[in-house]
């Protein structure tokens, strides 16, 4: 693939590189050349963006002309099939521990390492559900038989589950109440289609869709910061990070936003 040099990307200058993008000032990365034939991206990306990337890359595609191919599911197993080789161009994980992982195997352009945004969870049920819970101790009654939580082995948004479960001394009374989802989408599937009662699920995909939801204080977790990356598999590493810089300028911030999504330099939801 030869030298990629790009100048670093610092959480320190967010504002800067998200105004600049938006000025059309360049940035250390340039433009596409219009005379260049569009590329098609592949981008590996967290289940929790399911709802929110598809548009922010109809978006950019129709900006530059060239195209995005999304390959959702569970932040671990992507970041797996990077370690075997995946021609990825870019990673927009749900946490930052498996890009650091990453790292630390030299599978990633360190300097593209950047936070994109900060994930919350909910209790997410069916409208139509026959034991509305109002808290997350509800979830030991005993006509909730059925949860369902990403897998905490590999999804970040199971981890939180897990955590606040933990956190608020449940987690060992209901692990056989516990249906685990390979990722938060299918975790969601799961109580939409009425296989469990009730399923803890990522903000971003309660949101704007039929359901009842309740959030989940972000006291009973740790913060889920998720960070995206340029690995060294990817086939068009100068347009990925070009990507990267979309994903976190001004013109993506409103879908962000109205995903539940906390950007970097905020303190809570909007």
């Amino acid at each position: 693939m030869g030298q990629y040099r790009r100048k670093p990307l610092r959480y320190m200058v967010y504002a800067l590189l998200t105004l600049l993008v938006a000025c059309g000032i360049s940035t250390g990365t340039q433009p596409p050349d219009s005379s260049s034939a569009p590329v098609t991206l592949t981008v590996s990306a967290a289940a929790s963006l399911n709802q929110v990337l598809p548009a922010i890359a109809k978006l950019w595609e129709q900006e530059t002309g060239n195209r995005v191919m999304i390959n959702l599911g569970s932040t671990g197993q992507l970041a797996q099939q990077i370690e075997r080789g995946a021609p990825v161009d870019l990673f927009v994980a749900a946490d930052t521990k498996s890009i650091e992982d990453l790292e630390t195997k030299a599978l990633v352009f360190s300097e593209t390492k950047t936070l994109y945004g900060v994930g919350r969870i909910t209790l997410w049920q069916r409208e139509d559900s026959s034991f509305p819970i109002k808290d997350l101790q509800d979830l030991t009654r005993s006509e909730i038989e059925r949860i369902a939580i990403a897998n905490p082995d590999h999804a970040p948004y199971g981890i939180a589950a897990k955590q606040a479960l933990q956190s608020i001394g449940i987690w060992d009374e209901i692990q056989p109440k516990l249906v685990l989802g390979e990722n938060i989408r299918q975790t969601q599937q799961y109580a939409e289609t009425g296989n469990v009662d009730v399923a803890i699920v990522a903000l971003s995909l309660s949101l704007n869709r039929p359901g009842q939801w309740l959030l989940i204080s972000e006291d009973l977790h740790q913060p889920i910061e998720q960070m995206l990356v340029v690995p060294k598999t990817a086939q068009h590493p100068e347009i990925a990070e070009q990507f990267a810089l979309f994903i976190n300028s001004p013109k993506s911030r409103p879908f962000m936003q109205k995903h539940g999504f906390i950007l970097p330099e905020e303190d809570s939801l909007k």
